[in-house]
């Protein structure tokens, strides 16, 4: 007979043994070698848990579900989280959740308005528009290029029901007005934490202040799965209406290969159905399915347990950067914390002072060709993409910062994977460049 447990420890070894062949850390050769703006870091551990749930082929929400949830609710001092394929589908479940009749007179409603920013990512606005909402877009601040929070308290009006904004690439916001200013008009606060996992504001973890956060696991993020996001709550309703958006709409709340959780499943009226139809095929909700599979939540457990050294890894990474950037004090501003918080840094952020010498174009690609990434600040100004033109939103006052962001603003990483090789020949590249211009 074979011995199952034997056979899946050698498995292990030679995964172990595996890693250390394929993933070895190459040399870092300047001007040969790329200095990537992220990307995935990884030990045997990651590979080893993702073959150990290959060959429990258990593949939907399994053990390593349950073990990651549990990890990223103690890390962050969150009650329920709830695992779902990306941070974008995290972002949607997140809105979609605020707008069930389950909420009654607070659910949120078409031509209700939804106080944003249009410096960031569209996964942040999209839910707003695709549930016929119309975002409000309040002008950021720089150097934190975080919402303007003067311009966002004169932005509410009797439509206002919601704020759903991010900390901008791990920098928090103004935690303490934000919720202030939502307890004071009863709105709804979304805190799109995807590129902050890890950030503190005043000792506390960002994710754990809002109504709903939600995280991203994409692999430029703090933790990678691939693909993957999560959301979290303390409120339990909310809880419950977030599964149920993500689990196709159903009212059941069982986990999979479980049933007749709530001792219930034949005995209840539902709608139009008849009575004592099984509750596990009755939808309340207009859903989706959005989950995660057990293999990633492997490799997101193994992650996460890294997540503590990654955070500081992005911290330092960034003050060499500050160093670097901070020799050339006529030329770009450079991004500050606001107080009380400590951000772990999703990456360092630059922008061009008016009067520079040169364009932010010519910059970045005099990096692109030494092999240096860059990355503008997501969509610029998402109010002139393409998808976003004549769409129902409005602007609060102005976007003046935000334009300014648009044309002279762009970042580099912080990711752990920098070494200090590669910070070394990205500031001989950046003064050489320089240089050019003090001629």
């Amino acid at each position: 007979m074979t011995d199952f447990k034997k056979l899946r420890q050698e498995i292990v070894e030679k995964t172990i043994e595996y890693y250390q062949a394929k993933f070895a850390k190459p040399e870092f050769v300047p001007g040969k070698s790329k200095v990537n703006y992220a990307g995935r870091v990884f030990d045997q551990m990651e590979l080893v848990n993702a073959v150990e749930a290959s060959l429990d082929f258990w593949l939907t929400e399994g053990r390593f579900s349950e073990v990651f949830t549990e990890k990223i609710s103690e890390f962050l001092g969150i009650e329920n989280v709830i695992l779902t394929n990306s941070g974008s589908s995290a972002n949607l479940l997140a809105f979609a959740a605020l707008t069930s009749e389950k909420l009654g007179d607070r659910r949120l409603k078409p031509g209700d308005e939804v106080i944003s920013v249009a410096a960031g990512f569209p996964a942040t606005v999209t839910p707003i528009l695709q549930y016929n909402l119309i975002p409000v877009f309040v002008d950021v601040d720089i150097p934190t290029y975080n919402i303007d929070t003067d311009m966002m308290r004169k932005a509410i009006s009797s439509k206002t029901r919601c704020i759903f904004i991010a900390h901008t690439l791990g920098n928090p916001f103004n935690l303490d007005l934000v919720m202030q200013l939502a307890k004071e008009q009863d709105l709804w606060v979304i805190e799109d934490n995807c590129d902050a996992f890890g950030s503190t504001y005043r000792g506390r973890k960002t994710g754990s202040f809002a109504h709903i956060s939600t995280i991203s696991f994409y692999p430029a993020h703090h933790i990678t799965t691939g693909e993957g996001g999560a959301i979290c709550t303390n409120d339990p309703l909310l809880n419950q209406i977030v599964k149920s958006f993500r689990d196709w709409g159903r009212d059941c709340y069982c986990s999979g290969g479980e049933n007749n959780t709530c001792g219930k499943r034949f005995n209840q009226q539902f709608g139009d159905l008849p009575f004592g139809f099984d509750h596990k095929y009755v939808y309340s909700e207009i859903g989706y399915n959005l989950k995660m599979t057990d293999i990633q939540a492997a490799i997101g457990a193994a992650q996460i347990d890294k997540l503590p050294w990654f955070c500081e890894q992005r911290k330092n990474n960034f003050h060499e950067w500050h160093r670097i950037f901070s020799n050339y004090p006529d030329y770009f501003i450079l991004p500050e914390a606001i107080k009380e918080s400590d951000p772990a840094w999703f990456a360092f952020i630059v922008t061009l002072k008016k009067g520079c010498p040169f364009t932010r174009e010519q910059l970045t690609q005099y990096l692109d060709a030494n092999l240096i990434e860059t990355r503008n600040l997501f969509a610029g100004n998402i109010t002139k993409q393409p998808a976003f033109i004549n769409r129902n939103w409005r602007i609060a006052d102005h976007l003046n910062n935000t334009d300014y962001i648009m044309n002279n603003t762009f970042f580099l990483g912080t990711y752990p994977g920098l070494t200090k090789e590669m910070l070394n020949y990205s500031e001989e590249v950046l003064k050489r460049f320089t240089l050019e211009f003090k001629k």
